[in-house]
């Protein structure tokens, strides 16, 4: 169900429920969890999060819920958010290659990626008008954050869904390819990443997140600037960064 490739420092973990379109039950979720962490114990410096078939991930896999009785908030609270928490917080680069339907769960998991490639056809939105739902997963806050407040609730009243060219056009995601070029595009810049100055890249991430997270101003972002680059500093990529300018040639960097 979930497939967990390690080369060369890159993590690749792959959604492969291609007849559901990698929609996720509990177990599923359990062992996206499991593949992050089994990665993270490893010591990757980049992971790639995938889905196999038609489609990154439908959302949740509803086929055996019983609408009457779902306790919807024990589902989100206790199963989908900590596993959000444990791909937000993984201490490396991470990208997504998104293809086909990403909504919901889906959507969510997007939401908690640093980097999100998507292809131009993909499909974005809130599809749960035909379900008596809400939109959940954090895709509130993405869809207010990146189009306000009318193009975010246009979306969820009407349940219509945008393709992968016209989520990134509006800010949503990183970049959108061709459907066949996404993937080669995604593991490119994902191996990248893992030959990267990896502490550099996490000092970023930390920043990004105290910016979206706690809402700090200008001056307060330019102070942990200041701060984390007295700390990298003391790393061994930054020393190997300056004396390859200076040699005129690649740096080697380790990750440390």
């Amino acid at each position: 169900m979930i497939d967990l490739d390690i080369t060369d420092g890159l993590a690749e973990v792959t959604l492969n429920v291609p007849k559901k379109l990698n929609s996720l039950d509990a177990d599923g979720l359990a062992a996206l969890d499991a593949a992050f962490r089994e990665a993270e114990d490893a010591g990757v410096r980049a992971l790639l999060l995938r889905g196999e078939g038609r489609a990154f991930c439908a959302g949740r896999d509803i086929s055996q819920v019983d609408g009457a009785t779902d306790d919807g908030t024990a589902f989100l609270r206790d199963v989908v958010t900590p596993v959000l928490k444990t791909i937000a917080a993984f201490p490396a680069p991470t990208f997504a290659a998104a293809h086909g339907a990403a909504l919901g769960i889906g959507l969510g998991l997007l939401v908690a990626t640093d980097v999100v490639y998507v292809a131009d056809g993909a499909q974005f939105g809130s599809p749960f008008a035909a379900l008596g739902a809400a939109l959940d997963s954090g895709g509130h806050a993405l869809f207010f954050e990146r189009l306000g407040a009318h193009r975010a609730l246009d979306l969820i009243y009407t349940g219509e869904l945008m393709s992968g060219a016209d989520a990134v056009a509006a800010g949503l995601f990183s970049r959108a390819l061709p459907d066949d070029e996404l993937l080669d595009f995604s593991r490119d810049k994902a191996r990248r990443a893992a030959s990267g100055a990896t502490q550099a890249f996490l000092a970023s991430k930390r920043m990004i997140a105290q910016l979206r997270d706690e809402r700090v101003g200008l001056w307060a972002s330019v102070e942990a600037e200041n701060v984390a680059q007295g700390e990298l500093g003391r790393t061994a990529d930054y020393a190997e960064g300056f004396r390859a300018f200076q040699e005129k040639r690649r740096p080697t960097f380790t990750g440390r």
